[in-house]
């Protein structure tokens, strides 16, 4: 079987929510990849019992991978080891909290599939229900500020639905608090990326 489709989900305590995360990616993979894809969970050191809920889940889930790691060591992390294991063609990064709606997948894929040109799509959340002054009013200056500074200009750089060719994101390490720069980083590298 080619995968076509990897999805990368770092989660940490989140195993309220995974298992309708894990129903919704079926929902949407299933009927728009066929068995073209694979959903890579990122275990990061989780303390509640995930690792439960995803071994059930998984029986269920033929195409549901489970990389577990020692100890929680970020994001940033988390989402390397699941880049380094993926094997589709297009990888899609995405929160495992219900932030991203896994309807929004096929859309990004969509873009990259039809321009060769694009190597990067990048999410961005228009509608966020978060605290205007300790969460919107903060983010909009971040992203304001690393726009500026790295020269790719995008608004929300802290969206986790992004969507990369493989190509590019398996040449490209991340460690510490990178992940919120991968866009800049991959420009660096000659990425194409559109939001």
């Amino acid at each position: 079987m080619t995968i076509k489709i990897s999805v990368v989900i770092p989660v940490f305590n989140e195993a309220e929510a995974i298992t309708t995360l894990i129903k919704k990616i079926d929902n949407v993979l299933s009927k728009n990849y066929e068995d073209g894809f694979e959903v890579l969970i990122v275990d990061d050191g989780s303390t509640d019992n995930i690792t439960e809920v995803l071994t059930k889940d998984k029986t269920i889930a033929s195409w549901l991978k489970i990389i577990s790691l020692a100890r929680n060591y970020g994001q940033s992390t988390a989402l390397q080891a699941g880049f380094d294991f993926s094997r589709g063609n297009i990888i899609v990064t995405m929160d495992g909290d219900l932030q991203n709606d896994p309807e929004d997948i096929p859309k990004l894929v969509s873009l990259i599939q039809k321009n060769e040109n694009i190597d990067l799509v990048s999410g961005w959340r228009k509608n966020r229900h978060d605290a205007t002054f300790t969460r919107k009013i903060p983010s909009k200056i971040a992203n304001s500020l690393i726009s500026r500074v790295t020269g790719v200009k995008l608004h929300d750089y802290g969206c986790s639905l992004k969507a990369y060719r493989s190509t590019v994101i398996k040449n490209i390490r991340i460690y510490g608090e990178m992940h919120r720069f991968i866009p800049a980083i991959a420009a660096e590298v000659g990425a194409k990326i559109i939001e």
